[in-house]
């Protein structure tokens, strides 16, 4: 393996100390994947600088011109605090003509705009549940004639469960109304309202440019849910380590039988493709219990977290994690930018 020169860009409230003697759990979850990845690539042996990243592209210009690195690893999930600015910063590194890790700006622009993403599926026939939108300023209408009670409103574009809770799923008009407003007020995106689809809440991992692989589908479990509360990954699950312990909250791979996690699989690199994803992603799906399966969301650039469901799923098929993390340095030297054709 060659030694590299590796940039790595991370958010400036992201970036971990240099030790995490004394820290909490709570305190070191903030920034785990940034020291998870940090740690494993200089363990690899690269030559590593990192880039604390705010609202200017300065600092990762000069990191370009003084480090020459052979490679970006991106950690960024947004800009200016707009989850759909992190396409821009990904073009702009295009631009340069600098090799990164994960998906290319094309596919991050598709996949992140949850509505266009799924309007992609619907012309490849991938299930998807019905949506409408609801853009910021404007009244929620009459619903369409295809959707009905109950639905569930989440954002358009932002990530990491960000304005999920209990109060998304709405059966009425008048929650349907508030919860939108609570999107278009706290968030500060357009609304999507979809279909709520009860069942199983499924993931499965995808790595690779042209050549895919994926990991196990994986499945999330609710071991102390309350009886009648629906199983579903609020904001508070996602960043609660109390609160996930409270309700039982674990991951793992999936009951389902070898035929139907395999159907999933080719399913999931069809949709990769057709979203045009390079790099790694992470599926969201809901299986019905009469087995009907819907894609929900698509996630390029997912969580990195050593022990977490990506790097758990393809521990399963004989990634250690950092040979994951060279697969993804790997992946971002070797991917074919329109500059390179």
């Amino acid at each position: 393996m060659k030694r590299r020169r590796i940039l790595i860009l991370m958010h400036a409230d992201l970036v971990p100390p240099e030790s995490l003697e004394g820290l909490s759990a709570a305190e070191i979850n903030n920034f785990k994947m940034e020291w998870d990845v940090l740690r494993t690539v200089q363990e690899l042996g690269h030559e590593v600088r990192n880039v604390a990243v705010e609202d200017d592209l300065a600092p990762i210009r000069r990191a370009l011109v003084e480090f020459k690195p052979h490679v970006v690893f991106n950690l960024l999930m947004h800009f200016h605090d707009e989850a759909t600015y992190d396409s821009a910063v990904v073009s702009w590194l295009e631009l340069r003509k600098q090799p990164y890790t994960g998906c290319n700006p094309r596919g991050l622009l598709i996949a992140n705009d949850k509505a266009l993403s799924k309007k992609v599926m619907s012309y490849h026939r991938i299930p998807a549940p019905r949506f409408f939108t609801v853009a910021r300023g404007r009244a929620v209408r009459p619903l369409p004639k295809n959707l009905a009670f109950p639905l569930f409103v989440k954002s358009r574009s932002e990530h990491a469960s960000t304005g999920i809770a209990q109060a998304s799923i709405v059966r009425d008009m008048d929650s349907l109304r508030e919860r939108v407003e609570f999107i278009h007020r706290n968030v500060k995106t357009s609304a999507l309202a979809e279909e709520y689809v009860e069942g199983q809440e499924l993931t499965i991992a995808v790595l690779g440019n042209q050549r895919l692989e994926t990991g196990p589908v994986w499945e999330v479990f609710f071991d102390n849910l309350p009886e009648g509360a629906p199983n579903i990954f609020t904001s508070r699950v996602k960043w609660d380590l109390a609160y996930q312990k409270k309700v039982g909250l674990r991951t793992g791979p999936t009951v389902l039988g070898q035929e139907e996690q395999a159907s999933i699989a080719r399913m999931a690199k069809r949709l990769y493709r057709a979203l045009g994803l390079s790099g790694y992603a992470r599926i969201d799906m809901r299986r019905r219990p009469t087995g009907e399966l819907f894609v929900l969301e698509v996630n390029p650039n997912p969580d990195l977290c050593f022990g977490e469901d990506f790097a758990e799923a393809f521990a399963k098929v004989g990634y250690s994690y950092s040979q994951l993390i060279q697969k993804i340095l790997s992946l971002g030297i070797g991917y074919r930018a329109p500059w390179r054709e």
